[in-house]
C-alpha cells in the first residue's frame, strides 16, 4: 500500500476562501464517483461555506472534555477504519486537545497518508514555522499554532488561494468572516489593508519559490537543457576588474523591469588557481550585488566563455550582462573575445547585453601563466631543438637551399632557438643561441669555413641574432618560475588557511593534524615530541605511520617548538623552502596538543566538583531525609516496648502504619540512591523486549497510597507495542507519576495520557501543580534538586533523574513541558516495534 498524496490549499489570512475552495473540489470528486469525506472541517458560522458542507459525508467527530468543557476534533481512528479515497482536514497547524491521538493535527494527517489515503487541507501563510518572526513584526501577533514548513513543501500539490487586501476587507464588513460585534476590532487591528498586503506578498514569494524548486526538479528529472523563461534571471559576467560595478547596477535596473527578476553574478576563475583578478575589488563587488538583492557565485573553468554559458543555462537564466572588452585594437589578433563568443554561442534563448564602459579599450594588463615548472622531458627536448635543431637546419640550408641569403637564415636558426626557449627554458635557448651564431659565422657568413666575419653589417646582424634568443629565453623562464611560486603560495595559503580554520573551529584531533603533515609532505611516519627539561629524555606524545622515531636526532627533519617539544619526521629530506609551512604545522600541533591536555583537566576537575556536590547532597539527605523516617520509625518502636503505658489496638495499629510508612519511605530513598549509584557506574543492562503498556503502567502506579483518587489514566488498547525493558520503565513512569501527585494539588488527579505518533509512543503525566520555569525544566533532571520544596515534598531529590536515566538507557527521551492552563506535563518518548500492534482486549 503506498502513501496517500497530501493537497494543500494555501492562503495570506483568514477568510480568503481556502475552506470554500477545498469543499469544492470535494463536490467535484464527489459526482466524479471519488470516495471523499469530511474529516475535520469548521465552517465558523458562515453561511456559504456551512452550505458547502451538504452532499458530502460527514465522519462524525469525537468529544474530550478539557478543563470543564467539552471540545470536539477529529475521529482519526474513524477515518482510518472508514478508509476513504479522499479525507478533507481543515486547519493543517491547529493543536489538538490534550488527551487527543497526537498533540497536532499535521500528525493526524501523517498518519492519513501513511495509511494511504489522500488528503486535502488547509493552511495559512502566518503559520508556518519559519515566519513566525516575520509576521509578528508585520501585524504584532505571535502565532502560537504554527506547522513545519517541511510537512507543508512536502505537498504533492499546492494552490494559492488568493484574494486582494481591498476585497477581504469587503468581505469581512459584510459579514462573510466574523460576527458583526467583531468586524470593527477585526478591520482596525489584524486585517488593515498594510498588514493583508505584506502578508499576501509573503505568501505570493513563498508559492513561487516552491513552484521554482518543482520546475528545477523536472529540469534534472527530464534532462532539459533548453532555457525556459519563466522569470528573468539575469547573469552577470565579471572579470575582477572595476567596470564590474557598472554591471551590476545595469543587471539590477533591468531585473527591475520584470516581476521577480534576480541577479546572479558570476565570476570564472582558473582551475590552476592563478589569476590576475583583485580580491579586495571582488569583494566589493560581492557586497554590491548582495546588498542590490542578488547571488554572487564563483565557478571554476578554463575556457570562460563556455563556463559562463553552462553557468546560465544551469540557473535557467534568461539574459547575460557582460561589459566591453578591455583589450586594445591590436589584441583582437588573438582571438574575439569572452563577450563576441558568448554572444554568437548564446543561441535564441538567451539575450546577452554587451555594456560599455570606462575601462574598454584600456588593456587587460598581463594576463596569468598557465603553465608550471617545466619538467624534465621538456627540458629534455628543449636541449635537443637547441643542439641538434641548429645542425639539421645547417645541413638542410647547405645542400638544399644554398643561396637563401643571411638574414633568412638568422631568421629560421633564431625560431630554433625560441622553440628551445618554449620548450626547456633559459640554458637550452641560450645554448642554442651561442651554438645557432657558431654555425651561421662557419657556414653562412663571409668567408665561409672560418671564425671571422669580412662584412661589419653581419656582425650587427649576429649580436641582434644573440640579443632576441636571449631576450625570449629570459622571459619564458620567468614565467616558468613565477608560475611555480604561484602554484607553491596558492599550496601553502590552503594549508594555512586550514590550520587557521582548525584554530576557530577548535579541533583537537592530534592525530588528524599529525595524518594531515604526513600527507602534505609525503613523509613515512611523523612524531611530536616533548620532554620535561633539557636533561629528561623525550616522550612521545602522539605519531602517525610506521615506525616513529624516539628522538629528533634520528629524524630526516625536526622542527623544534620551544625548548622541550619538536615535531619528528621520517621518510625524505625536505627542502629548505618547505620549513617555513611545517614551522606552521609544528606549533599547531603544540596547541593542540595543550587544548587536548586543559579539556582533559577540565573534565576531571568538573568529575570532581560533581562527586563532591553529589557526596555533600548525599549528606545532606543522610541528615534529614534519611534521617526523618528513621526518628519516626524509633519513637513508635519506643513507644510500642514502653511498659508504662497501656495501648489500646487503636493505638497500636496507628503506630505499626507509621513504623511501616516510615520503613516504606527509607524502602524507596534507598533505592534511588541505589538506581542513581548503578547508573553513574554504567552497570544498568537493560533486557530489550515487546511489550504493551496495559501492562506496565497501571503496575507502576502500585506505589501511590490511592492510586484510583490520585491518578487518571488513559492507555487506549490498540496502541503499538513499545521495544523497553520492562522493569527499569516501570521505574521510571512510577518516579515521573510519584514526582507529579506530589506537587499537584489534593483536588486535581493527575493525567497518565498515552498516544502514538510516527514510529514513537508517547506517555504524558499531566499535573496541575505550580508549574516549573523554562530556564528550570533541564535542572530539575538532575541530581538532588527539588525545585520549588513545599512540606510535601520529601525525598532526596532523585526521581526524576533515576527516571531520565533509566528511559535513556532503553532508547527513550523523557522532556518537561508547560501543561496549558498551568502545571507540568512529562512527555516519556518510546520507540515503536515495527510491524507489532497491541492485542485487542
Amino acid at each position: 500500500m503506498g502513501r496517500g498524496k497530501l493537497r494543500i490549499y494555501l492562503g495570506a489570512a483568514p477568510g480568503v476562501g481556502k475552506t470554500y475552495s477545498m469543499l469544492s473540489e470535494a463536490h467535484r470528486r464527489v459526482e466524479r464517483g471519488t470516495d471523499c469525506v469530511v474529516a475535520f472541517v469548521e465552517h465558523h458560522g458562515r453561511p456559504r461555506t456551512e452550505v458547502m458542507l451538504h452532499g458530502v459525508e460527514q465522519v462524525p467527530r469525537v468529544e474530550l472534555g478539557y478543563r470543564g468543557a467539552v471540545f470536539s476534533e477529529m475521529d482519526v481512528g474513524a477515518v482510518l477504519a472508514r478508509r476513504p479515497a479522499v479525507a478533507l482536514v481543515d486547519e493543517l497547524a491547529h493543536t489538538n486537545v490534550p488527551g487527543s491521538r497526537n498533540a497536532k493535527r499535521w500528525q493526524d494527517v501523517e498518519e492519513l497518508l501513511a495509511a494511504g489515503i489522500d488528503v486535502v487541507s488547509t493552511v495559512n501563510i502566518q503559520h508556518l514555522e519559519s515566519l513566525g518572526d516575520v509576521v509578528e513584526s508585520i501585524t504584532g501577533v505571535r502565532q502560537r499554532e504554527t506547522v513545519p514548513d517541511e510537512v507543508v513543501r512536502r505537498a504533492d500539490q499546492i494552490e494559492l488561494v488568493d484574494m486582494s487586501p481591498q476585497a477581504l476587507r469587503r468581505r469581512m464588513a459584510h459579514g462573510n468572516i466574523y460576527q458583526s460585534d467583531k468586524v470593527d476590532a477585526a478591520l482596525s487591528n489584524y486585517f488593515r489593508p498594510g498588514n493583508l498586503t505584506a502578508l499576501r506578498e509573503l505568501a505570493l514569494l513563498w508559492v513561487a519559490d516552491r513552484v521554482d524548486e518543482y520546475l528545477k526538479e523536472y529540469r534534472s528529472e527530464h534532462r532539459v537543457s533548453r532555457i525556459w523563461g519563466s522569470r528573468e534571471r539575469i547573469v552577470v559576467g565579471l572579470t575582477g576588474g572595476p567596470e564590474g560595478r557598472t554591471l551590476i547596477r545595469r543587471a539590477a535596473r533591468l531585473a527591475e523591469k520584470g516581476a521577480g527578476g534576480e541577479v546572479l553574478a558570476v565570476y570564472i576563475s582558473r582551475s590552476d588557481g592563478l589569476t590576475a583578478a583583485s580580491p579586495k575589488e571582488l569583494t566589493v563587488q560581492r557586497t554590491l550585488v548582495e546588498d542590490l538583492g542578488g547571488t554572487y557565485h564563483q565557478v571554476v573553468g578554463d575556457d570562460v566563455s563556455t563556463a559562463i554559458l553552462e553557468f546560465a543555462r544551469g540557473v535557467n537564466a534568461t539574459q547575460i550582462v557582460l561589459g566591453v572588452s578591455r583589450r586594445r585594437t591590436w589584441q583582437y589578433v588573438f582571438g574575439p573575445g569572452v563577450s563576441a563568443t558568448v554572444a554568437r554561442e548564446s543561441g535564441p534563448d538567451l539575450d546577452v547585453h554587451l555594456v560599455t564602459h570606462d575601462e574598454m579599450g584600456k588593456g587587460r594588463g598581463l594576463p596569468g601563466a598557465h603553465g608550471g615548472r617545466l619538467g624534465r622531458a621538456r627540458v629534455v627536448r628543449g636541449w635537443l631543438v637547441g643542439i641538434l635543431g641548429p645542425v639539421l637546419l645547417t645541413l638542410l640550408l647547405d645542400l638544399a637551399a644554398p643561396e637563401v641569403g643571411l638574414a633568412n637564415d638568422m631568421l629560421l636558426f633564431l625560431t630554433l632557438t625560441v622553440g628551445a626557449a618554449l620548450l626547456g627554458g633559459l640554458w637550452p635557448a641560450l645554448a642554442s643561441a651561442v651554438f645557432g651564431s657558431l654555425l651561421l659565422n662557419w657556414f653562412f657568413t663571409p668567408p665561409l669555413h672560418h671564425f671571422s666575419i669580412a662584412d661589419p653589417k653581419n656582425i650587427v646582424a649576429i649580436v641582434i641574432f644573440i640579443g632576441v634568443a636571449v631576450a625570449v629565453a629570459s622571459v619564458v623562464d620567468l614565467a616558468a618560475r613565477r608560475t611555480h611560486q604561484a602554484a607553491r603560495l596558492r599550496a601553502e595559503s590552503e594549508i594555512l588557511s586550514f590550520l587557521a580554520g582548525s584554530v576557530l573551529r577548535g579541533e583537537t584531533s592530534l592525530d588528524a593534524l599529525l595524518d594531515r603533515v604526513r600527507e602534505t609532505f609525503a613523509m613515512e611516519s611523523v612524531a611530536l615530541l616533548e620532554r620535561e627539561d633539557e636533561v629528561a629524555p623525550w616522550t612521545c606524545a602522539g605519531s602517525v605511520g610506521p615506525a616513529p622515531v624516539c628522538r629528533p636526532e634520528d629524524a630526516q627533519v625536526d622542527m623544534p617548538v620551544g625548548d622541550d617539544m619538536a615535531l619528528a619526521l621520517s621518510g625524505r629530506v625536505l627542502p629548505a623552502e618547505d620549513r617555513r609551512v611545517l614551522a606552521a604545522f609544528a606549533a599547531q600541533a603544540a596547541v593542540v596538543l595543550d587544548r587536548r591536555r586543559l579539556q582533559e583537566e577540565a573534565d576531571q576537575a568538573h568529575t570532581l566538583a560533581e562527586g563532591n556536590r553529589i557526596r555533600t547532597a548525599l549528606l545532606a539527605a543522610v541528615s534529614h531525609d534519611l534521617r526523618t523516617p528513621l526518628a519516626g520509625i524509633k519513637a513508635a518502636v519506643s513507644s510500642l516496648r514502653s511498659d508504662d503505658v497501656a495501648w489500646s489496638e487503636e493505638d497500636e495499629a496507628e503506630l505499626l502504619a507509621a513504623i511501616e510508612e516510615g520503613a516504606d519511605r527509607l524502602d524507596n530513598l534507598v533505592g534511588n540512591l541505589l538506581d542513581m549509584s548503578r547508573l553513574q557506574t554504567g552497570t544498568v543492562q537493560p533486557l530489550i523486549r515487546a511489550i504493551d503498556l496495559e501492562e506496565v503502567v497501571p503496575m507502576a502506579l502500585g506505589g501511590l497510597p490511592d492510586p484510583e483518587a490520585s491518578v487518571l489514566l488513559d492507555i487506549p488498547q490498540r496502541l503499538p507495542m513499545v521495544s523497553v525493558d520492562k522493569g527499569l520503565l516501570e521505574r521510571a513512569v512510577a518516579n515521573v507519576v510519584e514526582n507529579a501527585v506530589k506537587y499537584s494539588p489534593a483536588t486535581a488527579r493527575v493525567l497518565v495520557a498515552a498516544s502514538a505518533m510516527a514510529d514513537r509512543v508517547e506517555i504524558r503525566v499531566v499535573d496541575r501543580g505550580p508549574g516549573v520555569p523554562d530556564e528550570a525544566k533541564d535542572r530539575i533532571f538532575e541530581p538532588f534538586q527539588r525545585y520549588g520544596d513545599v512540606p510535601r515534598g520529601a525525598g532526596v531529590g532523585l526521581g526524576l533523574a533515576v527516571a531520565r536515566g533509566f528511559t535513556e538507557a532503553i532508547g527513550g527521551t523523557l522532556t518537561a513541558e508547560d501543561t496549558p492552563g498551568g502545571g507540568l506535563t512529562m512527555v516519556l518518548s518510546l520507540r515503536c516495534l515495527p510491524g507489532r500492534s497491541a492485542p485487542d482486549a
